[in-house]
Order: C-alpha cells, then sequence, then structure tokens
C-alpha cells in the first residue's frame, strides 16, 4: 500500500523544481519589488494585464507530483486559475489577505458558479499578526422571517423529498457573501475597494473559457437547470450545456460588480438588484419561496468567538455555531490525541479504526447538540473540553468497530433535552485560504450549498438553497431538534476553514468544501500532516476514508480501496465512491507552502 501514501516516481519528476525557490521566480514581477513594506493605507489594483499562466502551469505540475509550491512572503490557494492569479496580484501589489479573498471570491463566483457566489455565504477565520488576534466571521444565510418549521413538510407533516425542497425559490435564504466582503474589507482592507472587482469585472465582460469541472457540473444537472428560463439561458443555450473551453461573458454579474464597487454592499441588499432577487424567489414557478425585502435589509455579519481544540503541540482553530465545523473537528482530534497515530502509521487499519469511530462519536453529539446558538443553547465549552473528550477517547479503546454510538453529556448548564437530526448536506462549495506579506492568514469556506444551489438565477448569479441545511422536522416524539428551522435561524453548516497554531502562532491554514464529510476531509488532511510525516501536498492528495455515521465511505479508484477488507474485517459497513473534496491549504514557517487539491482544478501560487 506504500503508493497510498507517497508516489516515489512522481516525487523525482518535479524534483527539480524545488531550485525556482518555490515556483516564486515564475511570477515574480519588477512591479513587485516596487512595493514597500509599509504600504499607504489605500493601494491601487492594477486590473488583469499581468498573465501568470506560466506560474499556474508550474504549480499544477508541482500540486499532481505531490510537491507543495513554497514562497518566501505571500501565498494564496483556491479552486480555480482564474481566481487564484486574481488574489495574487493583489498580494503582489501589498493588498492584505482579505483583499486577496475579495477579488478570489468574486472571481471564483464567476468561474465556479455551481460551488459559491454573491447568491451565498460563507465563513472566515482570520488572524491579524500585528495583534495575534484571532477572528470568525458569519456570514452564513438566514431563514426567511416568513419561514416556519413545516416549510420543508407536505400538507401531511411529512417531510419533502430533497430536491423536491431544493430547486426554487422555497430553499433560499438571506445570502451573507456581500455583507462579508464589505465586512472583511473595512475590518482588514489596505487596498482600494473598487479595483479588487478589477479582475472578476474584466473576465465577466471580455471573456473566460468554461472550466472541465464548470462544464461536467452542468452536463451532469441539465435538468434541473432546464427548469427556470434565465438559469436554462445561461448554463444550456440553445438547449446544450456549455462545453469545455467555450468562452462566454456575464455582463449582468459584471453590471452587480460595478454597483457594489460604486455603493457597497448596500447595491446587493437594496435597490433594483434586491428587486430582482425577490422577484426570481418569490415567483419561482412550482416552488416558491418567501424571502422578503425585510430580509435582506436586516442581513447581518456576525463575529464570534473562535472554537479552538488541542491537538498534540498545536491548536486547531475555526468556526463556532452555527458551523458544527470547527468542533467536531475539534472533537475528532481531541479524542484522536490519546492515541499515538505517528506509531501505528498511515497504512495501519487499526489508525483507520481510530478515525473511523472517533468521527462517529464526534457526530453523535454533533447531530444532538449543535446549531445556530443565537437560537439554541449549545454547550460549546462542553463539547471540546479536555475531560469530557478523554472519556470519549476512552470508548476507542477496544480492537473492533463501536457496534453503535450515541450522543454524550457534555457539562452544560442546560436540561440539553434535544433530539437527533438527520438532515442532509450535499456536497459543493469552496475553500480559499491566503497568507499575506504581513502575516495576516485567512481560511474561508464559501457556499451555495447543493452544486448549482437552488437553481436560480439572477443578475449573474445562482442564488443558495442553504435552507435545506435545516432539518425538515422540527421534533422527534414530542423532543425539539436543535437545527430545526425557525425565522431569522442560520442552518447547521459543517463548513470547517481552520487555522492551526502552535505556541499562538499560525502554522497551517487549511479547509474543503464536502458537505458533511468536509468534517473527516480537514481532520484526516491535519492528522496526515501532523502525524504521518506527510508533506502538506501528500496530505492534501491523501485517498479518503471518511466515516460519519457507521458506513466507511472509501474513495473509488484510489488506494483506498484496499482498506475495504481490513476494515470490513473490523465490524465495518464499507461503501466505494467518489468522494470530491477541495482541500486547499498553506503551512506557514520558515517559508510558505501551499497546496490544492488534485481532485479539482485549484493551485497554490507565491512569491
Amino acid at each position: 500500500m506504500a503508493s497510498f501514501w507517497k508516489s516515489g516516481a512522481a516525487l523525482v519528476a518535479l524534483v527539480g523544481l524545488s531550485g525556482l525557490g518555490g515556483l516564486g521566480g515564475l511570477v515574480s514581477t519588477a512591479a513587485a519589488q516596487q512595493v514597500a513594506d509599509a504600504v499607504a493605507p489605500e493601494i491601487a489594483i492594477e486590473p488583469a494585464g499581468l498573465t501568470l499562466s506560466e506560474a499556474a502551469a508550474a504549480s499544477m505540475a508541482a500540486r499532481d507530483a505531490g510537491i507543495p509550491v513554497e514562497a518566501e512572503d505571500w501565498m494564496v490557494a483556491a479552486a480555480n486559475p482564474l481566481a487564484v492569479e486574481a488574489g495574487a496580484r493583489v498580494l503582489r501589489a501589498g493588498g492584505s489577505a482579505a483583499d486577496a479573498m475579495i477579488a478570489v471570491q468574486t472571481v471564483l463566483g464567476l468561474v465556479e458558479p455551481q460551488s459559491s457566489g454573491l447568491g451565498g455565504g460563507a465563513f472566515l477565520v482570520y488572524y491579524e499578526a500585528a495583534t495575534g488576534e484571532l477572528t470568525t466571521l458569519d456570514a452564513r444565510e438566514t431563514a426567511p422571517l416568513a419561514a416556519t418549521p413545516r416549510l420543508f413538510q407536505d400538507e401531511d407533516g411529512a417531510p419533502l423529498g430533497f430536491f423536491d425542497a431544493v430547486v426554487g425559490g422555497r430553499s433560499v435564504g438571506t445570502p451573507g457573501t456581500p455583507a462579508l466582503l464589505e465586512a472583511a474589507h473595512r475590518k482588514w482592507g489596505r487596498a482600494t475597494w473598487g479595483t479588487l472587482f478589477a479582475d472578476a469585472i474584466d473576465l465577466a465582460e471580455t471573456g473566460f473559457a468554461v472550466s472541465p469541472r464548470m462544464a461536467g457540473s452542468i452536463a451532469n444537472d441539465a435538468e434541473r437547470l432546464a427548469r427556470f428560463p434565465a438559469t436554462a439561458a445561461y448554463f444550456l443555450p440553445e438547449g446544450q450545456p456549455l462545453e469545455p473551453g467555450e468562452v462566454i461573458t456575464n455582463t449582468a454579474y459584471a453590471k452587480v460588480l460595478r454597483a457594489m464597487v460604486q455603493e457597497g454592499a448596500d447595491a446587493f441588499y437594496s435597490g433594483p438588484i434586491a428587486a430582482d432577487i425577490l422577484r426570481t424567489v418569490q415567483s419561482a414557478a412550482g416552488n416558491p419561496g418567501v424571502l422578503s425585502a425585510m430580509d435582506l435589509a436586516l442581513y447581518q455579519v456576525r463575529e464570534r468567538p473562535a472554537v479552538c481544540a488541542s491537538y498534540r503541540a498545536f491548536e486547531a482553530c475555526g468556526m463556532g455555531p452555527p458551523s458544527s465545523g470547527a468542533l467536531t473537528v475539534g472533537q475528532i482530534l481531541g479524542m484522536l490525541g490519546s492515541y499515538d497515530l505517528a506509531a501505528l502509521g498511515a497504512e495501519n487499519p487499526a489508525s483507520w479504526r481510530l478515525i473511523g469511530d472517533a468521527s462517529r462519536l464526534a457526530f453523535a453529539d454533533r447531530g444532538r447538540y449543535m446549531a445556530d446558538s443565537d437560537y439554541v443553547p449549545v454547550p460549546t465549552a462542553g463539547l471540546v473540553d479536555p475531560e469530557y473528550l478523554a472519556d470519549r477517547a476512552g470508548l476507542l479503546q477496544g480492537d473492533q468497530a463501536l457496534e453503535a454510538v450515541t450522543a454524550g453529556r457534555p457539562t452544560f448548564d442546560h436540561a440539553l433535552i434535544l433530539a437527533d437530526d438527520e438532515s442532509l448536506e450535499f456536497p459543493s462549495t469552496s475553500h480559499i485560504s491566503i497568507v499575506d506579506r504581513y502575516g495576516d492568514v485567512l481560511s474561508m469556506t464559501t457556499t451555495i450549498e447543493n452544486g448549482f444551489g437552488s437553481r436560480l438565477m439572477t443578475n449573474g448569479f445562482l442564488l443558495n438553497n442553504e435552507l435545506t441545511d435545516f432539518s425538515f422536522r422540527s421534533h422527534v416524539e414530542g423532543v425539539p431538534i436543535a437545527n430545526r428551522l425557525e425565522p431569522g435561524k442560520r442552518p447547521r453548516s459543517s463548513m470547517s476553514p481552520t487555522i492551526v497554531l502552535q505556541d499562538g502562532a499560525p502554522v497551517l491554514a487549511i479547509g474543503s468544501p464536502g458537505g458533511s464529510r468536509i468534517i473527516g476531509y480537514v481532520a484526516t488532511a491535519i492528522v496526515a500532516w501532523a502525524d504521518w510525516g506527510l508533506n502538506l501536498q501528500e496530505a492534501l492528495s491523501l485517498p479518503h476514508a471518511v466515516n460519519r455515521f457507521g458506513t466507511y465511505d472509501l474513495e473509488a479508484g484510489t488506494e483506498a480501496e484496499a482498506l475495504a477488507e481490513p476494515l470490513m474485517a473490523l465490524g465495518y459497513e464499507v461503501n466505494i465512491r467518489d468522494l470530491n473534496s477541495g482541500l486547499h491549504a498553506i503551512e506557514i514557517g520558515e517559508t510558505l507552502k501551499g497546496a490544492a487539491d488534485p481532485r479539482r482544478e485549484g493551485i497554490a501560487l507565491g512569491e
């Protein structure tokens, strides 16, 4: 199983790249040398005149060979080369990590619209080097004020089928991404706001080539995309899915961005754009929604305390409720900290038994307790308390899979009488990791939930289906479900943007898309990096083995399939299937080392 973990031949293939200054030399420009470290408060970012295609190609080659990209001053890793290049231009000119995120996100919303965009939401974790502060911003979508707990139930009170609920206006929550862009810029921005949209506007107006991933996603979802005229006209021109390499424009999207340049996020939440959003949601044929002008006007980004959990010499920190990401990743790592995974090794089924059952125990707590803490008391501190996790870790001491798992009883001054939630969370989403020249670190996971969200398009962007992340049921046998739908509430998420600290300083920024499997992708990548001696790129490329609820999902077509028989012998059911993560990470040390998931189209660039 050696090839499961490292490909020696592949590493040799690009060993010469290590002499290129970690690829930094490929993207250096004279202009970059002219940017002083002590920048002015406002920096103008030039539009996309500079091409980084040579550097992007080199980064892709390194990624596929298992070699991290290295840099000295700054780094950006995200899911599409055009978006990464946009962020790189901002960082080269002296912009902050928050500035670069705006450029990356606005391009992602254009070239990877099935995963994230203005019509969705995000969680952001930010380390500010000047103060040493770790901040988390919650830009999760909110339920409309007119929504009721029965929104996703039929006339008899039975839950709707998932896609019956998703496709149309019923599933659309109040978008948070535009407000987040503005909030992050106000808090940490150094560059002129308007210039950060230059690449996205230019690509939208002059055209960009449809990527293979975007084209494949369209083809796979063509039937649902065809239900709404505006969506069909863009993704299925003349009734046919867009082809890879086809050059398209999106002038409507450019117009929205230009309005945001002039008016900020207000241009999105009020006026003609907001009116179009409401018209699209409320008039969706066959499945209208209840989003209102008041919902848009009231939306706010929430700054919340980071949730941190210890693992070995590290602390893994991320977004607390309404995300279950930091809590569940933290619980998994906290339980595993009682066991010597390094000694067991990456190829040992015993390692995967520990990881799998720690995940199952954490997911049991997730289903019982985790939801929007503005609406439901959540035992956040108790769930990651070291004593509680040590007790839970004791359940892993056997040598066979746990026959059953149940939620624990963390310490909390509340009755905690809650029923287990079985809400679905389908994979889509995107992740961005950035380190700037000032030492600031950003980890942000961004989404419209399911691929193409609600399938409703307006003004060149798709609207989310985040409300289907709520439980479709409100109670079980009279006991309330924490993640039930309530007006104004934010649905529970599995997004896990993470910054790992050592001695109070950041050493890793990481996150992934992938629905509720995000948690396993991030936790396992941290274990591979911290315990198993894999470099960062190898940790992200590692074939996936994920367990949430008892069945072990093994990544099809990879060496992970070799774990099937050993895991079945330990008592697990096994499912071999596609597992499409999108991990993007940066290691912070003497140099910066960036990595991108080879399962997607992303890269890392730095200088």
